[in-house]
């Protein structure tokens, strides 16, 4: 009753999560590089990109933007801990090819412009540019269930996620 009075919200113990990128959804077990596949980060999906559009996830605020534009976190509305890792080894590019369009403390709803990336830039200066997408704080998650898509879209479901109460 209190919560309602004084309009605290309840977390959502559901939720869906998007792709940030058009592309193919993979195993993150087959990203080539062991931070990921190995889950060192935490569990998720990766994305073979086919634009350099970015977009976020899930309805939610920014809590990480790198300075070097390659990576962002985001805080879904359940709790999630969402990472976007834009290519493998992209910081050493510096941030060069990479056009951030958010600062942390953003809100952001599903579908927002996160970060713009040149991927013919990617592809000549970094390792891949395969795009982990992490729950970085899974130990709250009771069960995500994955999605893998050829050819998914913004519009994409590509983990459906439920948050231990």
């Amino acid at each position: 009753m209190l919560k309602k009075l004084f309009g605290k919200k309840e977390k959502p113990s559901e939720e869906v999560i998007f792709a940030p990128l058009n592309g193919d959804v993979v195993e993150l077990e087959k990203v080539p590089d062991p931070t990921f596949s190995q889950k060192m980060m935490g569990d998720g999906v990766a994305i073979d990109p086919k634009d350099g559009k970015v977009v976020s996830p899930v309805n939610g605020k920014v809590i990480q933007f790198f300075h070097t534009k390659h990576a962002v976190g985001i805080e879904s509305e359940s709790g999630l801990e969402i990472l976007i890792h834009v290519g493998l080894e992209t910081v050493n590019m510096g941030g060069e090819g990479f056009e951030g369009h958010v600062k942390e403390g953003d809100k952001v709803k599903v579908g927002d412009p996160l970060i713009t990336v040149d991927l013919d830039l990617v592809k000549e200066k970094a390792a891949s540019t395969i795009t982990p997408v992490i729950i970085t704080n899974a130990d709250v998650l009771e069960n995500v269930e994955k999605k893998y898509t050829v050819g998914a879209s913004n519009e994409t479901e590509i983990m459906t996620t439920k948050v231990k109460g």
